[in-house]
């Protein structure tokens, strides 16, 4: 079903409540980590989730503080305020799967709230986010499901009467239970600043223990299996020739490395690119040694102007997927490493 009315809330950041703070506010509300944006004269609250509601209740987080990614060039484009977006590739919306927005296996479990400092999501959140209220033109860009309580609706927690806010700013799918009919492709939540004196995008990433990494395309509901090849990954991608010196179709390459002590059949898997077209493999890759897969071009196109490379096993399971932007294409015979 996916959650409802998903999009992207674009604004500056005004005010701020860590959840401890949100506590003694609303001792009633649950653990979120509250933001105040004002959107080109709208105001929203921002609740981001630090804790889950089941077991086990730490969440799982992924910070770049210098993020890079194909997706930027659909973000940039959003205007101030909210905006509806639809699911699908090549648009602003998020997949933390099926747009290789990070490497999963790079998240990090932390509490909601612990005694040191930097070392939960309310210290991190308050790093940047206070970052971001105190720079003079730096926008918050929330991704997540819009609520609209009605004009004229005093907030819990700060001093606004819009109605308005952003919640589910975290990974949409994988779940089951209580939390199984918001799973949906394309509609993942995640929490962008952009600091323009430096040009500089941060972003994080969460989502709940209890969600599966391996989605259906259709309903994202998870797909049971007896392994999970993006936790322990037999081979990588590495490197790719993006812009070759001779014509791109049919010398466009993708490198992998089989990082076992055994040989692995890739009969029947697959490379896909950004617009999910494929190129299918055959053979194998010897233990420990790479493989340079060359595409047909027929299939799988690695486009210029950014984008990703997914590799899927023979069951369709994504087991590595990478990303490149404009500027590491824009050199022409030169390797993008990953």
């Amino acid at each position: 079903m996916a959650v409802p009315n998903y999009g992207v809330l674009v604004g500056t950041a005004t005010e701020k409540l860590d959840s401890n703070e949100a506590k003694v506010k609303n001792p009633k509300g649950s653990p979120h980590f509250q933001i105040l944006i004002d959107a080109a004269g709208t105001e929203y609250r921002i609740a981001v989730n630090v804790k889950s509601d089941t077991n086990p209740p730490d969440l799982q987080f992924y910070l770049d503080d210098n993020y890079k990614h194909p997706i930027l060039d659909r973000v940039k484009e959003q205007k101030a305020g909210f905006t509806l977006l639809p699911g699908g590739p090549n648009t602003a919306a998020l997949d933390y799967i099926r747009g290789n927005l990070f490497d999963l296996k790079d998240m990090t479990v932390l509490p909601a709230s612990t005694t040191g400092d930097n070392n939960d999501l309310n210290d991190i959140f308050n790093v940047w986010v206070e970052k971001a209220i105190a720079t003079q033109g730096a926008l918050v860009y929330a991704f997540g499901s819009q609520w609209n309580d009605g004009a004229n609706t005093p907030d819990d927690y700060f001093d606004i009467n819009s109605g308005l806010g952003i919640h589910d700013i975290h990974m949409n799918q994988g779940s089951t239970g209580n939390h199984a009919g918001d799973n949906g492709v394309y509609t993942d939540g995640g929490l962008f600043i952009h600091f323009p004196d430096e040009d500089r995008w941060v972003a994080m990433f969460t989502k709940f223990q209890s969600q599966v990494v391996h989605t259906d395309d259709g309903t994202a509901d998870p797909i049971p299996t007896p392994t999970l090849p993006e936790e322990v990954t037999d081979i990588d991608i590495f490197a790719a020739l993006v812009n070759p010196k001779s014509d791109d179709v049919g010398h466009e390459a993708v490198y992998l490395l089989n990082t076992t002590d055994q040989d692995i059949s890739i009969d029947g898997w697959s490379i896909a690119d950004k617009n999910k077209k494929k190129d299918t493999l055959s053979g194998s890759i010897a233990a420990g040694q790479p493989s340079i897969i060359t595409l047909t071009g027929k299939g799988a196109q690695l486009s210029n102007d950014g984008g990703i490379i997914t590799l899927l096993n023979k069951d369709g399971l994504k087991i590595s997927g990478v990303s490149y932007t404009r500027d590491q294409a824009g050199v022409q015979g030169k390797l993008v490493t990953f």
